[in-house]
């Protein structure tokens, strides 16, 4: 039996270990969202054919941020980028075969800050690069240090690539246009395995701190979903993009990651790719739309930032360009939206010029995290999220790495770097050996008009050359 003395001493710590796990689940959780070579083609953000309703209404609790970009136009790059919170140059990894720790042994990742700060961290699907979709259903190039669980669905679209329908057989389907119309409901897809999975970890760990990282795998290629996406772009409505006379020349020849416009598509299979395309959009969207629905249900949502986000943007025909490894504007560009405690300013834009390596220190921030690292590069977007227009003084840079094909058959390898601000783009490659590249939106948003070598714009082509080459150099590049 228990004197007055034990039990006072009982009783206050069970109250204090009461108090600690309250603290604990206090913590603000995060769901991280990734998805796979999105192009900016979502209604919420303005575009006219594309059927996102859950995005929407993600939308109308988070800030959107209207100028993000990638670090690199590339998967395994970005993402390394992304959770190490490093840029290419000093993460070493400008490829799909080499795995960051190899550079940096010891880097502390996004995910791992939270474990080191109490968090239950996971995965579900692709977050780190692995090829899509050949190693889909595996580990790939992840990254076991940064996870305390993981898993790797692999759906009925692995058995149906069989079936595609390929526009650019000479290529694997991993990066052809490519297609099937699946009559297999959702949730026998991989990316609805990834919906699944996600839900079934929020619902074991809801009283715990979490960071839950969710990787669809569409839109990517092949352009594989259940065919109730497609019906809802009928192919003959959708309109190709139309090259403007001159459009495929504006730039140097190494800012285009293919030479033939469209591949030589057709304007009826620009259409039906269209169609895939939007299709595995709107099949993605749904995916996230079981995900905002589990959280609501779960009683998670004022607790739980929610971010969302694609590795890099997507082009689909703007200067005949399909997919990805540009740096223009359509393969830079991805969509980002933050919602959930620390987000103010819910339901609106910001215009400001932000990047992938903003990541992490704002998810430190808005979950005051301890021990963070110190040599993160980039900043906090917390003062956005408080005020989408507040005074913000930074440009985002990035790069493609040009070392096969064409560039390996000249004997040399060249690469792009490329820095934006809120009107203008600059870019040079190989340090404007092999030519440069300036736009200015404000006037031509469509980079028609290639203005490098303007004289009157010769003050503003100086100044963000040698912005990007300071950012450049602090950020590893040799």
């Amino acid at each position: 039996m228990l004197n007055r003395r034990d039990f006072l001493f009982a009783s206050t710590a069970a109250a204090a270990s009461g108090q600690t796990r309250e603290a604990a689940r206090k913590k603000p959780n995060v769901l991280f969202i990734a998805t796979d070579d999105l192009n900016v083609s979502l209604r919420c953000y303005g575009h006219p054919v594309a059927k996102t309703p859950n995005l929407d209404r993600l939308a109308r609790r988070a800030v959107r941020f209207d100028r993000a970009y990638t670090q690199f136009t590339l998967c395994s790059p970005s993402r390394s980028s992304l959770m190490t919170g490093l840029g290419p140059d000093t993460t070493g990894v400008h490829n799909l075969q080499k795995h960051f720790r190899s550079v940096i042994p010891d880097v502390v990742t996004l995910s791992q800050c939270f474990q080191k700060n109490g968090y239950y961290t996971a995965r579900v699907g692709k977050i780190y690069h692995y090829g899509n979709p050949g190693q889909i259903g595996t580990d790939g190039l992840d990254d076991a240090p940064s996870w305390n669980h993981k898993l790797n669905p692999k759906g009925v679209d692995k058995d149906e690539e069989p079936k595609l329908t390929n526009y650019t057989p000479g290529r694997g389907i991993g990066s052809a246009i490519c297609f099937y119309a699946s009559p297999e409901p959702d949730e026998k897809h991989t990316d609805g395995m990834v919906a699944s999975e996600t839900i079934k970890l929020l619902e074991q760990n809801k009283d715990k701190p979490f960071f839950i990282a969710a990787g669809f795998y569409r839109p990517h290629c092949p352009y594989i979903s259940p065919a109730k996406y497609f019906e809802m772009y009928p192919a003959a409505s959708l309109k190709p993009y139309q090259l403007a006379e001159g459009e495929i020349n504006v730039a140097p020849p190494w800012a285009y990651f293919t030479t033939h416009a469209n591949w030589g598509m057709t304007d009826e299979q620009q259409r039906n790719a269209l169609q895939a395309y939007y299709a595995s959009v709107s099949f993605m969207d749904a995916n996230v739309g079981k995900l905002l629905d589990a959280i609501d249900r779960l009683g998670l949502a004022e607790n739980t930032v929610i971010v969302f986000w694609s590795d890099h943007g997507y082009a689909l025909g703007e200067h005949g360009q399909w997919m990805k490894q540009t740096v223009f504007e359509a393969a830079t560009r991805i969509p980002l939206m933050f919602a959930g405690p620390g987000v103010k300013a819910k339901g609106k834009a910001s215009p400001r010029t932000v990047e992938m390596l903003d990541f992490y220190p704002t998810l430190a921030d808005l979950c005051a995290l301890k021990d963070v690292p110190s040599n993160l590069h980039g900043k906090s977007l917390r003062p956005l999220l408080d005020n989408p227009d507040a005074v913000w003084d930074r440009h985002a840079v990035s790069q493609v790495h040009r070392g096969g094909g064409a560039a390996a058959k000249r004997g040399k390898v060249v690469n792009g770097y490329s820095i934006r601000t809120e009107r203008y783009r600059f870019t040079e490659w190989n340090d404007g050996e092999e030519g440069e590249e300036l736009y200015d939106y404000r006037a031509d948003p469509n980079e028609l008009k290639n203005l490098a070598r303007n004289p009157s714009q010769a003050k503003i082509r100086a100044a963000l050359q040698a912005r990007l080459r300071t950012i450049s150099k602090a950020r590893g590049k040799a």
